[in-house]
């Protein structure tokens, strides 16, 4: 479990962004694989967020997520909810001691927040659709609906895909230079014509401060670059493979 210093400052919060590393599943889910949408052993999973869970200081049926979308949508959680009752969003948001709330990702970028003064947390699965669609802006303004004040947000990014292993077609480039011409800062020439190196967690920081979140974290890591400790969609694309395992990235508030 990866942590970041801003966050870890905070009293009363746990968080963690998980590795691969430390639990039971086999082949290529091995070993923690939190993804309960994965062609995994339903019980290996269940064990995984288990011990998940239990490093977060709750229940393995307080650990939630959703059923992401790479949308902009966020709910609020007050609430266990099973697996087949999971809303269809992209962060969730929650005042609610001993509740952690997650996100699960293989490549995208996970995003925790938390206003220690309000006891407001949440969590944002930002991919490049999420972030372009407003994922990051919809996650603060709820968290502010629950009390928090984004002047006093703390926002960390886990692991996530870097620019030299992210490459995109020219489609991708036209609806971010489209949108915002100033964009092209997000891009750096490709081996193959035509297409282009695209910095997400980049692109994320920038919208988070635009956002007015001034107390940012970025850990650094590349999930596709680092196959012992991270899960990778586009590695396991790359290699062929089936399938592949998801990570899970969560933070709860303590009693």
């Amino acid at each position: 479990m990866l942590q970041a210093t801003l966050l870890g400052k905070l009293a009363r919060i746990r968080h963690g962004f998980f590795t691969r590393e430390g639990g039971v599943s086999q082949g290529v889910y091995a070993t923690l694989n939190g993804g309960v949408g994965s062609n995994d052993a339903p019980d290996d999973v269940a064990e995984n967020r288990a011990r998940m869970a239990a490093a977060l200081g709750v229940t393995a049926d307080h650990l939630l997520t959703a059923y992401q979308i790479h949308s902009p949508e966020v709910v609020v959680a007050d609430r266990p909810w099973t697996k087949e009752s999971r809303p269809r969003a992209d962060a969730i948001v929650t005042r609610t001691p001993r509740l952690a709330i997650g996100i699960s990702t293989a490549d995208c970028g996970p995003l925790l927040f938390a206003d220690a003064q309000a006891r407001v947390i949440g969590a944002a699965h930002a991919g490049w659709r999420g972030a372009f669609t407003g994922v990051i802006e919809t996650v603060i303004a709820a968290m502010e609906k629950l009390g928090a004040d984004r002047s006093r947000i703390t926002a960390a990014l886990g692991p996530t895909i870097r620019q030299p292993n992210y490459e995109v077609g020219p489609e991708f480039v036209e609806r971010f230079m489209t949108a915002d011409r100033g964009n092209d800062r997000y891009f750096a020439p490709s081996t193959h014509a035509g297409h282009a190196m695209f910095n997400l967690p980049g692109y994320i920081a920038d919208r988070i401060q635009r956002a007015g979140i001034m107390q940012f974290e970025d850990l650094g890591l590349c999930n596709y670059a680092d196959p012992d400790r991270f899960f990778s969609y586009r590695r396991t694309t790359k290699n062929g493979e089936l399938d592949y395992g998801r990570h899970v990235n969560a933070i709860a508030l303590e009693d």
